[in-house]
């Protein structure tokens, strides 16, 4: 395999990993804090459809990620009134959300736009392009005829949208939020044991509305990119599994942001190589495409199984807290 097919698989494997892990540190902020939110994927399909079509109706790619974000707060809110304020059950209201969703986006963007349950296509300053890095060479002749390291600072550093790059930054800002911050020791407190953190003072019920509100900016971050980078227009179910994949990721790295990127990474090389091969040779047998698409989805599973050994969730973690009186 030459130099530059690795380089461009790593390059895809970035483009692709950005939802993942933008959804996985959603759901690290949620889970921390004792919210279980298995709507990650509800969330990030209705950001995906609002931002695509208000980027097509205004033009402006900003204002639709604005609104991405916008619908997967108002989840958010759901969810949080549901889990937090009524203490039901976390998982049946992620589902629910799910559920919601994958319908509302749907009904909406064929009311809107007439063209079977999609929207039209982007184009312009309603998506956004990729951002070359200054000295970086953007002709696909003259990066395969440069020397290797101007080739991996052009196809695999540059070229990407900025959403790539907030996401990859993002992975530290959440280490130093949630382990060297007093808010983040609070929240990961209200994760493990509630009833210490109202003891001392400190509202319960406000941290995880805050940790749930962050989950539905990263996560409307995630829709926006999804249909507004990643691809140019929302087409039905779009998130394809990313939030379940997400959350597969996110007990992988046993709720840690940077073993997150590590997985979301592992996940996106897997898609990345689905994508590049789409029959892979060996020897006298050929591994049809079918599989490797499959690859991500089967790794989800041996995860959720347990193979790769115990992950232990925050311990309060699913339960609502009920004030001592």
């Amino acid at each position: 395999m030459e130099f530059l097919t690795i380089i461009q698989v790593l390059d895809s494997t970035l483009r692709l990993s950005t939802p993942l892990l933008l959804a996985c540190l959603a759901g690290l902020f949620s889970e921390r804090a004792g919210i279980f939110d298995i709507g990650l994927e509800g969330k990030m399909l209705l950001a995906a459809m609002f931002s695509a079509a208000i980027a097509f109706a205004s033009g402006n790619v900003w204002v639709g990620m604005l609104a991405g974000i916008g619908a997967s707060l108002a989840l958010s809110l759901v969810h949080g009134l549901a889990s937090i304020t009524f203490r039901g059950n976390q998982l049946i209201s992620g589902v629910a959300i799910n559920f919601l969703a994958s319908g509302i986006t749907v009904l909406v963007a064929q009311s809107w736009f007439g063209q079977g349950g999609r929207t039209p296509t982007l184009q312009g300053a309603a998506r956004f392009e990729p951002v070359h890095l200054p000295g970086a060479l953007t002709r696909i002749r003259d990066i395969a005829d440069a020397n290797p390291l101007m080739q991996v600072y052009s196809e695999l550093i540059s070229g990407h949208t900025i959403i790539v790059y907030i996401s990859l930054l993002l992975v530290p800002l959440s280490w130093w939020v949630l382990f060297q911050t007093r808010f983040g020791l609070r929240l990961r407190a209200v994760g493990e044991n509630p009833a210490a953190v109202d003891t001392a003072g400190i509202s319960v019920v406000r941290l995880r509305y805050m940790s749930v509100l962050i989950c539905g900016v990263l996560c409307g971050i995630a829709g926006a990119y999804l249909a507004t980078a990643l691809q140019a227009q929302f087409v039905k179910e779009m998130t394809a599994g990313r939030g379940f994949i997400a959350l597969a990721a996110l007990i992988f790295a046993k709720w840690k942001p940077w073993n997150a990127l590590y997985a979301c990474l592992l996940f996106g090389l897997l898609q990345a190589i689905a994508v590049r091969f789409q029959n892979i040779q060996i020897g006298e047998v050929t591994i049809p495409v079918q599989l490797m698409e499959a690859l991500p989805y089967i790794l989800t599973v041996v995860i959720l199984a347990g193979f790769i050994g115990k992950a232990i969730p925050p311990r309060a973690g699913g339960e609502p807290y009920v004030k001592e009186r």
